[in-house]
């Protein structure tokens, strides 16, 4: 029986990692900056410019969304660590999508180096 590390290992070995020291023109590069985290880590702050499609609805809603249709667009994925992020890019690799990257270490390691994190704004009640 596989575990959930072993089903990362398996996506990792197929899809292409992008190591953090790249992430940034990766990002520029891209149509589509993807976070794959939870609703509530990404309220927490996240990589500017990015969108939210957490991992259990993300062929849904590439599916759903006319915008995100064309097989060849650019898409960079990110998550927490990187396993969840890994899954999502095989998932879209196995859907047809040819330019999916995903970001080695996720948000944890962009953190830690330090680079600029959205953070949604609390809303004022006065």
């Amino acid at each position: 029986m596989k575990s959930a590390h072993d089903l990362v290992l398996a996506a990792k070995a197929r899809i292409q990692e992008v190591p953090l020291a790249d992430a940034e023109q990766a990002i520029r590069d891209a149509q589509v900056l993807i976070d794959v985290r939870e609703a509530d880590e990404f309220a927490t702050g996240h990589i500017p410019g990015a969108v939210h499609m957490s991992r259990g609805m993300l062929e849904f809603r590439m599916s759903a969304n006319p915008e995100l249709a064309a097989r060849d667009i650019a898409i960079v994925l990110y998550c927490k660590t990187s396993g969840r992020a890994a899954l999502a890019a095989a998932a879209l690799h196995d859907m047809g999508y040819l330019k999916v990257q995903s970001i080695a270490g996720g948000f944890d390691a962009w953190l830690a180096a330090g680079l600029p994190v959205a953070k949604p704004a609390m809303p004022s009640f006065d």
